[in-house]
């Protein structure tokens, strides 16, 4: 399936939308009874934190019951084509991530077509990376931790939210660029990685800021740098991944 390049940025820049209700629920009271908001990753990531927060201001603002699905696996796919399923009422709404667009181009064959069939209307939530290593790790620095992975090849795992989540794309982008050898372990989202990575089971992460922050600030995590040009303001003293490095070029921003 091809996804026009157009609408591929679009849905990863928007980094989070909703479906539009249709035209009849449109015309009619909305929503009249409870909602269902279908989250593709475990609760404790991003996009359940996020859907959670979303919900609960929609609850309050509408006046109906906004529940949150969680429906981890397949990169978040499962997710996605049980929302294309249902019916297009309004009552069915899936949280859209840059996964989902990420998996437009990733996968061959999937059972829908995101720019067809999810029409995204709202975006929601822009969040930068960071890269971080459980507090075991002996480093304290992004040329720190390229120097010791380079002198420890294969034994550096990275905890990702899935495949082609954007903690995966950022991991992989951090290998090209540095040529460091880091062994992928696939979660079914950043809250089922966390344990690993606070008991040292898993090394680093590229989490999506919004869901390692207050893991940052309890002192479970230690954060090397953000992926993004310039520094975050919730983690003003961490440096951007250029400063970091030393180098010119971004990991690019996904979140």
């Amino acid at each position: 399936m091809k996804l026009p390049r157009r609408n591929f940025l679009h849905l990863a820049a928007g980094a989070a939308a909703l479906p539009a209700v249709s035209r009849v629920a449109r015309a009619q009271t909305y929503p009249s009874r409870p909602v269902r908001l279908i989250v593709g990753f475990a609760p404790g990531g991003p996009a359940d934190i996020i859907a959670r927060l979303m919900g609960q201001f929609l609850s309050e603002r509408l006046g109906q019951q906004f529940i949150i699905e969680n429906r981890p696996g397949a990169g978040s796919n499962i997710a996605a084509e049980a929302a294309v399923r249902a019916p297009p009422d309004g009552y069915t709404l899936l949280l859209v991530t840059a996964t989902n667009a990420i998996n437009a181009t990733l996968y061959d064959k999937l059972n829908f077509d995101l720019g067809r069939d999810i029409a995204p209307v709202a975006s929601i939530d822009r969040s930068p990376g960071v890269m971080e290593v459980n507090l075991m790790l002996p480093v304290k620095s992004v040329p720190e931790f390229i120097a010791y992975a380079k002198a420890n090849p294969g034994k550096i795992s990275n905890a990702s939210a899935g495949p082609g989540s954007a903690s995966h794309v950022f991991s992989e982008l951090f290998k090209a660029m540095t040529g460091v050898d880091l062994v992928q372990v696939h979660y079914r989202g950043s809250g089922p990685a966390f344990p690993d990575l606070f008991s040292g089971q898993v090394h680093v992460m590229f989490d999506i800021l919004s869901s390692s922050m207050g893991h940052i600030r309890a002192g479970k995590l230690r954060p090397l740098a953000v992926t993004t040009a310039t520094r975050a303001a919730a983690l003003p003293e961490v440096p951007t991944w250029r400063s970091a490095h030393g180098g010119t070029a971004d990991i690019v921003r996904l979140g």
